[in-house]
């Protein structure tokens, strides 16, 4: 699996030693306040104050943690960018019989699923201010974007691991950032968006298959 970011927060591990499963619980439970504060506000009128009454800890604590809001906020984008490829990856690998089904499934998975989420909705529907959350998935998105094609490519190549890795990484790399620029203009129809994107990038992915070869044992 490829390395999370330094600011992404970790699933927590039975063998964790306590003090490491602590600080993924507190980091956990700081990042799902900022959800929380997103289901009622948008993310520019949320203070890190509000986030640590909510978390039920100090400011301190939050600070302590993360370093800044800049840095809370990036390691809120890439956690909640880990949640939509577990969905994707659930989607492909129980498709992988079907190429042009777990494509199409993924991708419907995806923009469903960001079309209803607090982070994405204040990102495009906010006020855009100096503390817009937007630029970290659009402008300055490159830490989301290169995690999330390392992700993506891994799941690809776990479902189809004869296909080359360079199609794979060019696969990965197309679909994300299609999906991306989908998510920010908010198209009217996923389904008819997920089609249309199926319709693109299904050929590439049956040229690469058949390229390829059935998967060796």
């Amino acid at each position: 699996m490829p390395e999370a970011p330094e600011n992404a927060t970790l699933p927590l591990s039975a063998r964790d030693p306590y003090p490491v499963a602590a600080r993924k619980l507190l980091r956990e439970t700081l990042l799902d306040a900022a959800l929380d504060e997103l289901g009622r506000r948008d993310w520019d009128e949320i203070t890190m104050a509000d986030i640590a009454k909510t978390a039920g800890v100090s400011r301190q604590t939050l600070y302590k943690e993360f370093g800044s809001r800049d840095e809370f906020a990036q390691a809120f984008v890439l956690r909640e960018g880990e949640r939509f490829l577990a969905a994707v990856e659930g989607a492909i690998l129980g498709n992988v019989e079907d190429p042009l089904t777990a494509l199409r499934s993924a991708l419907e998975v995806f923009l469903g699923a960001s079309a209803e989420h607090p982070l994405v909705r204040s990102a495009i529907g906010g006020r855009h201010g100096a503390d817009s959350i937007l630029p970290l998935i659009t402008t300055q998105g490159e830490p989301l974007i290169g995690y999330a094609v390392a992700r993506l490519a891994e799941i690809i190549a776990t479902g189809w691991p004869q296909v080359a890795r360079e199609e794979i990484e060019l696969l990965a790399e197309s679909l994300v950032r299609l999906a991306i620029s989908y998510l920010v203009m908010r198209p009217d129809s996923v389904d008819a968006t997920a089609a249309a994107l199926t319709r693109l990038l299904g050929p590439f992915l049956e040229q690469a298959l058949a390229e390829a070869g059935p998967a060796t044992a």
